[in-house]
């Protein structure tokens, strides 16, 4: 089996088109199939380098890996090669309607109650009336004639879909300056590449009814179809900011990559969200079955929050390279941590100079403490012994004598438990803190 994931470059990476890669890597994986990458760039006017090259960026950020690609923009005499066949064919057909025109006759169905279906006039136009538009400099635009009868198929997720053909505009497939639209290339690559299952957004459903006729049309194999329902805001749409730079946004904020995976594979379904930490362990979970028909919320405080739930069990293999901590201090610290790059605060803390905190009303605690510090090697247990004595000594306990050392030593108001940073600091450092000195 073979899935494409086919992003426009007209803009950056966004929570939508993220959750359709996704899908389409993870149904490859568990099947043992394969994810290719195809760039749709036929709209050369919006298309735009830094956008391919922010979709690139993205999922080799999400490990999203795929194996071949292609460009719609290198394989347009291919698609003149198949249009020309259909031409012949009595399949694809020129209209001369401008887009006033079209328009106009568009809301005048509207306005009669009824649907706004091209009533294929082009195909009753004379030699004489197509030469008079022609003589006037108008350029035909050419629509896919869509044949009569039902067009059934059984959706991975919607389940049986049925459409009749006299409830659907023949679209229109090559705009009058001669590019190509989205539908009848599409098809074409998915044909040539030897695509089995397209699975993408619901918005699509539509355009799936008349691309089936186009598989057929052409001699292609028409494959499986899974439409998603389309995610929505909590106030009923995706923010501004999530329709567009969505993903290096959520990066740059510190959202892990898995945590977007798995919150967007499980958004939707019947299954609870839960953190995963590998892809391919993701994968096997992956059950199209699962996918209620609603559209699911996205919740971007959620996701936010669903991270840190991540972070505070993301295991240490996955962070030690990344940040070069021992596993020590990894462990100590992650259930203090909002994102994982939080943890070079503690590394910083625990590793480096700081200026302590010391209020003056502390000293004399301090100076207590020091001396009574005991010699290393320390455990978490050495922590405890040492503020038994001192509050034996000074008589000084709760918050009175916690806060001071906390300030003194992590120069934080709040942190992970002292009994587990104090080892990690080591006696110099703590001794020198305790006495105010840069340390």
């Amino acid at each position: 089996m073979k899935v494409r994931f086919a992003p426009s470059p007209t803009g950056f990476m966004h929570i939508g088109n993220t959750r359709t890669a996704l899908f389409n890597w993870l149904l490859a994986k568990k099947m043992g199939g394969e994810f290719m990458l195809r760039i749709d760039d036929t709209d050369t006017l919006r298309s735009k380098k830094e956008y391919e090259d922010g979709i690139r960026d993205a999922l080799e950020w999400l490990h999203l890996d795929w194996k071949g690609e292609a460009r719609q923009s290198a394989r347009v005499e291919r698609y003149k090669e198949v249009t020309e066949k259909l031409k012949q064919q009595g399949r694809i057909y020129a209209c001369y309607e401008t887009p006033e025109e079209l328009e106009f006759m568009r809301k005048r169905l509207l306005n009669k109650g009824l649907p706004p279906i091209y009533d294929r006039s082009a195909l009753k136009l004379t030699q004489a009336q197509i030469e008079k538009y022609e003589a006037e400099g108008r350029k035909p635009h050419y629509r896919f004639k869509l044949a009569e009868g039902e067009i059934v198929w059984n959706d991975l997720v919607r389940g049986e879909c049925r459409y009749s053909e006299k409830n659907l505009s023949d679209p229109v497939i090559i705009r009058a300056d001669g590019s190509f639209l989205y539908h009848l290339p599409s098809v074409i690559d998915d044909s040539d590449f030897g695509i089995t299952h397209i699975v993408r957004g619901e918005d699509h459903v539509t355009n799936t009814a008349s691309q089936i006729q186009m598989f057929e049309a052409i001699g292609g194999k028409v494959p499986s179809f899974a439409h998603l329902p389309l995610l929505t805001g909590k106030e009923g749409k995706l923010s501004k900011r999530l329709g567009s730079t969505g993903v290096k946004e959520l990066r740059d904020e510190g959202v892990e990559a898995m945590a977007i995976c798995s919150f967007l594979a499980k958004l939707g379904t019947s299954d609870a969200i839960v953190p995963y930490y590998s892809l391919e362990e993701l994968a096997q979970t992956l059950d199209f079955g699962k996918i209620g028909h609603s559209q699911p919320k996205f919740d971007e405080e959620e996701l936010k929050k669903f991270n840190t739930h991540l972070v505070h069990n993301l295991p240490y293999e996955q962070i030690k390279a990344r940040y070069g901590i021992s596993e020590e201090l990894w462990n100590a610290v992650k259930g203090n941590i909002t994102i994982a790059d939080d943890v070079l605060v503690w590394k910083h803390i625990c590793e480096e100079k700081i200026t302590p905190q010391i209020d003056s009303s502390a000293q004399e605690l301090l100076i207590a403490a020091a001396s009574l510090l005991p010699a290393e090697p320390w455990n978490e247990q050495t922590f405890n012994d040492w503020v038994a004595k001192i509050k034996e000594q000074t008589g000084k306990k709760g918050k009175e004598l916690f806060h001071p050392l906390r300030m003194a030593l992590t120069g934080a108001e709040n942190g992970p438990e002292l009994k587990v940073l104090l080892p990690l600091i080591g006696r110099n450092k703590v001794l020198s803190r305790l006495k105010g000195e840069e340390a």
